[in-house]
């Protein structure tokens, strides 16, 4: 069984790889920016994150995204569709959450194939 954490602190790891799948830390956006503003922020670091990792987007396997208010459903899905793989959409989930501040709006949850 083969595990690498990469970017790793006391608390966590940005990136954990298990044999060949990637999963990533919840990635957030600028705190206190609108919430297309942290979409677009937060989707940079998965990319970042994923090809560091090897991988990129067109493997994502699983999206759980975090609201904190699921009014911005539809602002968000305006950034996120345009930066997903139309040919390769993950399984998501999206649901409202009291995030870890209140300056946060949006936490992607993610994991990849390599």
């Amino acid at each position: 069984m083969s595990i690498t954490r990469l970017q790793s602190g006391a608390r966590m790891s940005q990136i954990v790889i298990h044999n060949d799948t990637v999963y990533l830390a919840g990635q957030v956006g600028t705190e206190g920016a609108d919430i297309a503003t942290q979409t677009r922020d937060a989707l940079a670091s998965v990319d970042a994150l994923l090809a560091e990792a090897g991988t990129d987007k067109s493997k994502l396997l699983q999206v759980i995204v975090w609201l904190a208010d699921m009014a911005d459903f539809d602002r968000m899905n305006a950034v996120y569709d345009a930066w997903i793989d139309p040919a390769n959409p993950a399984a998501r989930a999206c649901g409202e959450a009291k995030l870890a501040t209140p300056g946060y709006q949006v936490e992607f949850i993610v994991t990849a194939a390599r």
